[in-house]
């Protein structure tokens, strides 16, 4: 490609001459082009060369010089892949319809014997944009072609448009002026015929390149730059994070289209699995439900399936996780033994007793209640793993929706990741705290529920007792005579104790697990996960960017070379196309 001069020649000869005189085999060599016969390199490139001469006179054009066409090749020169990948190359140039085609002929040489006529009448029938270019006429007459070295071409075309049969020809069809003349022309005609596609086309890429900038967000070389940038993806996670915990589901499509960001619902959901859990396979024996001794059961354990075991954690251990969420703690589970439990506290009562008289010995219900309580530990590990991994899983997706630049995302998550370590290990540590409290410390409640359980207990058992002596009084229901109400059952003290050993330990089971549920929701998850000061999700804050370092900034949200190219490339793009536009209107 190049720009000529007004005393520079159209025709394609000239310029590659001018282009051989200024580059000579440096050309050939950086195309990657054969400068010897035999070295074995292409004769031809796809590659192109371009030369812009520009000046204050000098014209807009752009003039293509391609190789010509040939129907031979010549062996250790040209190869039948150069001939097509020649004709390619002129079609492919031939075919854009804003191009004007130059097709040169020698005049020494049969027109009709020229393929590059037909090809140009095959793209262009009408002949609008195509200029035929009769060249070399001197070579006509034998010998003539040595008579102009040294003489000023334009002297030389004069003199030579008077000989004939030249001198047939109008003035408006002969020499370079003429050309420039009939170029000019047909470039003018040529483009206004295609203005309103070339302006399409300019605002259709202009649209283009501005939306490709704006995929790339905003620009990030300064450290206000990225701090302002990372402030807007704080505000947008800090968002995401309100709706979801608000339960404002409509805000954003995402949390139709992805469950897992519907953090408090699925909290919640899982808070009611903890506490069936806990009523349905908490205790490690069936309290008493036979006839004999009434019954006090949750009424949860009508609900209790046969499956033998069950699954305390839900969800699979995220990669991220697993030095804090040990496998061992949580896991599979089997239903409360269905033993008599009269046998096991008598067990535990004769391996305790001391010198007591119609009582028991006050450490004896810590140690039951511990050993009824075993399998708490692993339903409230399972628990409060699954809500570390939801709180961060939607952690990894609210703050990828918030910032779509993965690299910078990935960097977020570097520097958080210890922080939220801290915060799931602090849930965790008071799990730990509240299973101390409630197994191994001192059974101890104000709740007044203890003795509303231990009466109704004791009142089934009194019911139960005298249920074989009511009598059917018709309209009175079911009645017992008074005497009946002095029945009495001969037990040993033991037994008499192991009794009252089981009723206590089963109102005080009650209360304690129902607290414990309730302080496990409340402190452990809310608190330290969901809604407390200092949760996961409050870690990424104004007051941690504002922390960061001018290095911490441009590691963490600084663009890389390659984005800060490409940004840069569609910024002059953008620019291109707008003073092109402004030239068309």
């Amino acid at each position: 490609m190049g720009r000529l001069n007004d005393d520079e020649s159209l025709a394609g000869p000239l310029l590659l001459e001018k282009i051989d005189k200024l580059f000579a085999c440096n050309v050939h060599t950086l195309m990657g082009l054969s400068t010897s016969e035999g070295d074995g390199l292409p004769t031809f490139s796809r590659h192109v060369l371009r030369l812009e001469i520009c000046g204050p006179k000098e014209d807009h054009l752009t003039v293509i010089d391609v190789p010509g066409i040939f129907r031979m090749t010549t062996p250790g020169i040209t190869t039948q892949d150069d001939k097509k990948m020649v004709r390619e190359m002129v079609q492919g140039y031939m075919k854009n319809p804003r191009s004007i085609m130059l097709t040169v002929v020698s005049a020494n040489v049969d027109i009709a014997n020229q393929e590059i006529v037909e090809m140009a009448r095959e793209v262009d029938p009408s002949g609008e944009r195509t200029l035929g270019v009769l060249t070399k006429p001197d070579l006509v007459d034998k010998g003539a072609e040595n008579k102009e070295g040294g003489v000023d071409r334009d002297i030389a075309e004069e003199d030579f448009r008077h000989t004939h049969p030249w001198n047939t020809i109008g003035e408006e069809k002969f020499g370079i002026k003429a050309l420039r003349s009939r170029l000019q022309e047909t470039v003018t005609t040529n483009a206004r015929q295609a203005f309103a596609s070339v302006r399409a086309e300019i605002n259709k890429k202009l649209r283009e390149r501005q939306d490709n900038l704006a995929g790339l967000g905003e620009e990030r070389e300064t450290p206000e730059q990225q701090s302002r940038y990372l402030l807007k993806v704080m505000n947008s996670f800090e968002g995401i994070t309100r709706h979801a915990l608000s339960t404002n589901y409509s805000s954003n499509d995402h949390f139709d289209e992805d469950e897992e960001l519907r953090l408090a619902t699925r909290i919640v959901n899982r808070n009611d699995e903890f506490s069936n859990d806990m009523a349905l396979w908490g205790h490690e024996y069936d309290f008493a439900i036979d006839k004999t001794h009434g019954s006090t059961a949750d009424p949860h354990h009508t609900d209790i399936k046969d499956e033998y075991q069950f699954e305390s954690r839900k969800l699979s251990v995220l990669p991220d996780l697993e030095d804090i969420l040990h496998l061992e703690e949580g896991g599979s589970l089997c239903k409360p033994r269905g033993d008599d439990i009269y046998a096991w506290i008598e067990k535990q009562y004769r391996s305790s007793r001391g010198f007591e008289i119609g009582t028991f010995n006050c450490t004896l219900l810590s140690t039951v209640m511990k050993q009824q309580s075993r399998k708490w530990k692993s339903i409230a590990y399972g628990y409060i793993s699954d809500i570390i991994i939801m709180t961060h899983t939607f952690t990894l997706k609210a703050l990828s929706l918030a910032c779509p630049d993965v690299r910078v995302c990935q960097n977020l998550l570097s520097v958080l990741m210890d922080q939220l370590v801290e915060r799931y290990t602090s849930a965790i540590d008071k799990v730990k705290f509240l299973l101390f409290v409630e197994r191994s410390g001192t059974p101890m409640t104000l709740n007044h529920y203890l003795n509303d359980n231990l009466e109704k207990c004791r009142q089934k058992r009194f019911i139960s007792d005298i249920g074989e002596k009511s009598l059917d009084a018709a309209s009175h229901g079911r009645v017992v005579r008074v005497d009946d109400l002095a029945t009495q059952h001969h037990m040993s003290n033991e037994a008499h104790t192991v009794r009252d050993i089981h009723d206590i330990l089963e109102s005080y089971y009650k209360v304690a697990r129902k607290r414990f549920v309730d302080n496990i929701c409340m402190q452990a998850v809310d608190y330290n996960l969901v809604t407390g000061p200092n949760t996961p999700m409050h870690l990424f804050s104004s007051s941690l960017v504002s922390s960061f370092t001018k290095e911490q900034l441009d590691e963490i949200a600084g663009e890389e070379t390659a984005l800060k190219r490409r940004r840069r490339q569609l910024a002059k793009e953008i620019e291109d196309l707008k003073q092109a536009r402004k030239i068309l209107f």
